[in-house]
């Protein structure tokens, strides 16, 4: 009589079929990633050195700070969605066809300042400005021939 278990085998993992489906997976998603092109356009966008056209001439001011809030005319919104900013745009306007100036800082959203370029477009506004401030290498104009205060052109 026997009384002793028999000797039990241990388990064996077997990594092998493991390590070729994870390599299968690494040469699948490298070369799906290499397949995606995307644009190597090299921007350098443009310096202001022009002066502001003279004469008063009414027109719309969207200005758009850091955090993405918008004034309209020098009066901030409440809210900050497109449902208010085309509300007050088209309130301003009167029916009228004014160009419209976006001055928004240099940290503010892109999405903000898309928001306000997609809310002309909706309200028809064509004549479009985007303000800038000389930089540090660009000619500064006289003082009498600036009319805005601010020195933005």
């Amino acid at each position: 009589m026997k009384l002793r278990p028999g000797r039990r085998e241990e388990p064996e993992l077997n990594l092998v079929p493991m390590i070729d489906v994870v390599l299968v997976l690494l040469i699948f998603f490298m070369v799906a990633t290499s397949l995606r092109h995307q644009s190597e356009l090299e921007i350098r966008l443009p310096d202001a050195s022009g002066k502001p056209m003279p004469g008063a001439v009414a027109q719309l001011e969207v200005a758009v700070d850091a955090a993405g809030r918008y004034a309209v005319n020098g009066r901030l919104l409440e809210t900050a969605g497109a449902a208010a900013l085309k509300e007050r745009l088209s309130a301003e306007a009167n029916g009228r066809s004014l160009p419209l100036t976006v001055s928004a800082d240099g940290r503010t959203p892109h999405q903000a300042v898309v928001t306000v370029l997609d809310v002309a477009g909706q309200l028809g506004i064509h004549q479009l400005a985007i303000a800038t401030v000389n930089g540090p290498d660009a000619p500064n104009p006289p003082a009498e021939a600036d009319p805005t205060p601010s020195g933005r052109d």
